[in-house]
């Protein structure tokens, strides 16, 4: 081994807690990156082999009822590889010992031989037997939530009628990844669920036989979908088609893209603001701690060896720490990324398996940008001091110029003891490596209100969403729209407090190039219960005649102002094409929405007082009973209560969020204290022979402590706002990038943010101190009265 070579490992052992510390800023930095993109391509591999094996399909569309015949005409359309038709309905499930409303939706199968396509993956079971009248298959989700086993029971309101269905088999569909109930906005497996029965037997139920209600097809290679769209389209408008659509926008798929948009932007913001902070800090720790080495740099050339071997030395040098930062970090990022993916499996997606991927790119890319950073802070360190003579570079680094400080200029130096004094001095005359220093425990301080922020983010949201804009306890959706007076039978209800319809039409809005399939909510212009609100979070009384839009879906997705003129397609009914004006914009935190008046809405669809569903205030303790009398009315499809829906967010997307966050601060954690502890190792190398020499001179170890433990405590409290600072710029960062169809996150920071922010830093600062008043107690004095100065 050459020399040069024992004298790396000499050094590595040397400085192995500095080594470990630098070693846990590239550890966060990277675990964070490989977490995130590993996650997101896992998932996006999972749902392509899904999608790809289980024949999910391209296009789909809903009507009111057409005979089989017509599904032959569909499957002649031009640019038709497969269709397969079927027939759905909506029901309502009792399942026993569980009292909350549940609703469903029936699939059916064919009764002879496989779906040709959205093929089921059977976990636990069997399919349902062919002419059978009771099996049913149910979804995974739901039958996790309840327990259920094939053989077990339970009923459903079928068409107004009660019917016993026996479980044969669990299992998952591509169609029904993400499941939520109408009206929901996020998964509630115990609440809702997919079945599957034989279509014989549920075509029977709701006098479908010899017809359909549902199409699903795939594309020919060289088609356009959207001309195959408007061929179906014109077909099944007899029969009361609502509009095809294609895969994009199938409800399943849509949500589980925008969500993998939402991962990918996280996998991409997150892993850039936590590396590039690792490596500025990696650049800073490394740079400083090579020149403390710059005695070594020129005993080496001394003795020979040329610039490119002692460059070639320290690079090695500093590339070992990387490696085992990188290696840790690697390791604990697909432990983490392998974790957060089981979190997505078992609360929003639902994949019968989970393909883990860790490519190669994600860890070049980490070993490259540490690499980068790790090697420029060395390579400018022994390039200063490769510069200087021999003789010079091996005496020690001559003091800055000594003059007096700005403290003593302004006569307020007999106000602090000479130990002080010599603080400030200290600072004062070394201030780029104070403001280093500072910019690094900043750094590390921002690090921790990002990764702790979501917290108070996700609970503004929710009572942003559920207590201040949808205050009802309860909400219905009918089967069909019907009469305003069911309102009036809803209020006479036991139980009952306040009623208030809705109206909501299925539609394509369009403003351009630009177009959006939603619904369009016809809402009360002064709701109680529910309401819209304004960028102060003010209710907002919707004016007639117009409508009223979200602020993401007006600004990010169709581009309009207030008084411009919407196109409506709605796709319910005569299907007519209406021209609305923008009225205004809203604040919503939590999906998109288009609102008006119901009453406008109700007279652009020439109809009387139609409602779809109701809002509903329930009183306290009266819920079982509501529910049962709820569950006998055939009208009645589905009903969503406010506190479930609060539940199931935070099983959901939230556990997903306060994951990613958890791990996001104990990563920040780690970095900060690698951060704390190599500034205050740092300055203690950097100082060691001014404080053995201040020992010789009769100062106690507590006075020589004071002096480098109170800079390292001055800086680390002038560390603190400036990371108040970094980290409001980092979360607005984040806020701009998180932004989806799905929810966008408030640029909300809490007491508690600034609090972990700080706390982190100050412990990492007393347990650096602490390890280094042990060292104190280990200063060569000898050395130094051997130095000739």
């Amino acid at each position: 081994m050459r020399a040069l070579d024992r004298k790396l490992f000499r050094d590595l052992w040397h400085l192995r807690g500095q080594v470990l510390a630098i070693a846990a800023v590239i550890m966060g930095g990277v675990a964070t990156m490989v977490m995130s993109l590993s996650t997101y391509d896992s998932l996006v591999t999972t749902r392509d082999r899904f999608y790809s094996e289980y024949r999910f399909a391209e296009v789909f569309a809903s009507l009111k009822r057409a005979p089989d015949p017509v599904a032959e005409r569909l499957t002649a359309l031009p640019g038709v590889e497969r269709l397969e038709t079927r027939v759905r309905a909506g029901v309502k499930l009792e399942v026993a010992g569980f009292s909350d409303p549940i609703t469903g939706l029936l699939l059916s199968l064919p009764d002879v031989g496989a779906p040709q396509l959205n093929a089921l993956h059977l976990k636990r079971g069997r399919m349902v037997q062919p002419w059978s009248t009771d099996e049913v298959v149910l979804s995974d989700t739901f039958a996790d939530a309840h327990r259920f086993q094939p053989g077990d029971r339970l009923a459903a309101i079928i068409n107004g009628k009660r019917k016993t269905l026996t479980v044969v088999g669990v299992a998952v569909s591509p169609e029904y990844v993400y499941q939520i109930a109408p009206g929901a906005m996020f998964p509630d497996f115990k609440r809702y669920g997919v079945l599957w029965m034989g279509r014989n037997a549920l075509a029977a139920a709701y006098d479908m036989q010899g017809g359909f209600n549902q199409v699903s097809l795939t594309l020919a290679r060289d088609a356009h979908e959207q001309d195959v769209i408007d061929r179906v389209d014109a077909i099944l408008a007899p029969y009361g088609g609502t509009g095809a659509y294609g895969r994009r926008d199938q409800f399943s798929n849509r949500f589980l893209t925008e969500e993998l948009k939402q991962l990918r932007t996280m996998a991409t913001v997150f892993p850039a603001i936590f590396l590039g902070v690792a490596a500025f800090l990696l650049n800073v720790v490394l740079s400083r701690l090579i020149a403390l080495q710059r005695d070594q740099i020129a005993t080496l050339k001394a003795f020979g060896y040329s610039y490119l071997a002692i460059g070639v030395h320290y690079v090695k040098l500093v590339l070992l720490m990387v490696l085992l930062g990188v290696a840790a970090g690697i390791a604990l990022g697909t432990w983490f990324g392998q974790g957060l993916s089981h979190v997505y499996t078992e609360t929003t997606f639902r994949f019968p398996y989970l393909d883990f991927r860790l490519s190669a790119g994600i860890i070049l890319i980490a070993l490259a940008v540490s690499s980068l950073a790790a090697v420029s802070g060395t390579l400018l360190s022994v390039a200063r001091a490769v510069r200087l003579p021999p003789a010079e570079g091996m005496r020690p680094e001559m003091p800055e110029t000594y003059r007096t400080t700005l403290i003593e200029r302004i006569g307020l130096q007999r106000w602090f003891s000479a130990p002080t004094r010599m603080i400030l001095r200290h600072i004062e005359r070394r201030p780029l490596k104070s403001l280093l220093t500072v910019l690094g425990i900043a750094c590390a301080c921002g690090l921790m209100m990002v990764g702790n922020y979501q917290n108070g983010a996700i609970d503004f949201m929710v009572d942003v969403q559920f207590r201040q804009a949808s205050r009802e306890d309860l909400g219905l959706t009918f089967i069909e729209p019907t009469s305003g007076r069911a309102l009036h039978e809803l209020a006479a209800l036991p139980g009952v407090d306040f009623v208030e319809g809705f109206r909501d039409v299925p539609a394509i809005l369009r403003f351009g190039h630009y177009h959006y399939r939603a619904a369009l909510f016809g809402i009360q212009p002064e709701g109680q219960l529910h309401r819209s609100l304004d960028a102060q979070l003010k209710p907002v009384a919707l004016k007639p005649g117009g409508v009223v839009l979200t602020d993401h879906l007006a600004n990010r997705i169709l581009h309009v102002k207030p008084g411009d003129m919407l196109t409506v397609e709605v796709l319910e009914g005569r299907r007519p094409v209406l021209q609305v004006p923008v009225l205004g914009i809203t604040q919503q935190y939590l999906g998109v929405s288009a609102y008006m008046q119901q009453d406008s809405l109700n007279a652009l669809m020439r109809e009387g007082g139609t409602v779809s569903g109701a809002y509903l205030a329930v009183k306290p303790g009266t819920e079982a009973a509501l529910y049962a009398r709820l569950h006998e009315r055939p009208r009645v499809l589905g009903m969503v209560a406010n506190v479930a829906a609060i539940q199931s967010f935070y099983a959901t997307i939230g556990e997903f969020i306060l994951f990613y966050n958890l791990v996001a601060t104990v990563l920040a954690g780690a970095i900060g204290f690698g951060v704390v502890y190599n500034s205050a190792r740092i300055a203690l190398s950097e100082r060691g022979r001014e404080l053995a020499s201040l020992r010789v001179l009769g100062f106690t170890r507590g006075e020589i402590a004071y002096i480098l433990l109170g800079e390292l405590a001055l800086l680390t409290l002038a560390a603190i706002p400036v990371g108040f600072l970094v980290g409001v710029g980092l979360v607005g960062i984040l806020v701009v990038a998180f932004r989806s169809e799905l929810y966008r996150l408030p640029l909300i920071l809490t007491p508690e943010n600034y609090a972990m922010g700080a706390s982190v830093v100050i412990v990492s600062a007393l347990l650096s101190g602490l390890l280094l008043w042990f060292r104190l107690g280990r200063l060569d004095l000898v050395a130094v009265l051997k130095t000739r100065e």
